[in-house]
């Protein structure tokens, strides 16, 4: 896990254990159940683990603390698929909650899998669509480009809970949505104006991959 203690060398050995576990775990998991093209599977490391701590990276630059999500907040991955982002952020942020939801069962007990391995008590399964939930509220949302931007925010914006007019233009104190996205998607965030931030991935990681990837964050 050299990648990963270059670009966060601040995590302790405890999480790095976890870390270290987790190619062989989505492996077996994916010999069983395929979640992870055989494509992708081979660039594990970079194309889906360090491609989650974007989000990480993202926040703990971005926050009065550099700790990143406040201790006590709740983050819900949607489309979660095998785990990610909601996986690996789990394990950076061990005193956050993380609800990883997707539609597809299969998916969920991989999730339910590698989280039961790992022991990690702050990751919730849920199988669900984002029209099953009503009475649940996040602090944050996390998602990797599960469809286009202006979609998914229509779809998702009432599991999110809202924010004061007395909060500042800063994550930590607003909510909002943290999306990771590809290619030009300029039209799918003008919509919503100042809104919208978006940070380039490849300002931090250097492997040709994030070339032409970004996280968006969306105050909501």
């Amino acid at each position: 896990m050299e990648i990963i203690k270059r670009f966060f060398p601040h995590f302790t050995p405890e999480q790095m254990e976890k870390f270290a576990a987790l190619p062989a775990l989505y492996e077996d998991w994916n010999s069983k159940i395929n979640v992870i093209s055989r494509k992708d599977i081979e660039h594990f490391e970079t194309r889906h683990l360090l491609h989650s701590l974007a989000v990480a990276k993202y926040v703990m630059e971005t926050s009065k603390d550099s700790k990143g999500f406040p201790a006590g907040s709740s983050v819900i991955d949607v489309g979660c698929g095998g785990g990610f982002p909601s996986i690996p952020l789990s394990i950076a942020f061990p005193d956050v909650h993380f609800t990883a939801m997707d539609s597809i069962g299969k998916k969920i007990k991989v999730v339910e899998g590698v989280a039961t391995a790992l022991g990690l008590k702050n990751v919730e399964p849920v199988q669900a669509r984002s029209t099953d939930i009503h009475d649940r509220k996040w602090d944050y949302m996390v998602s990797r480009a599960v469809t286009a931007f202006p979609d998914f925010v229509r779809q998702t914006k009432h599991m999110l809970k809202g924010h004061s007019a007395t909060d500042e233009f800063d994550f930590v104190l607003s909510h909002g949505t943290f999306y990771l996205k590809g290619g030009d998607f300029k039209a799918e965030i003008n919509p919503f104006g100042a809104r919208a931030k978006v940070q380039s991935i490849s300002e931090w990681f250097d492997d040709e991959f994030f070339e032409t990837k970004s996280v968006i964050f969306l105050k909501s």
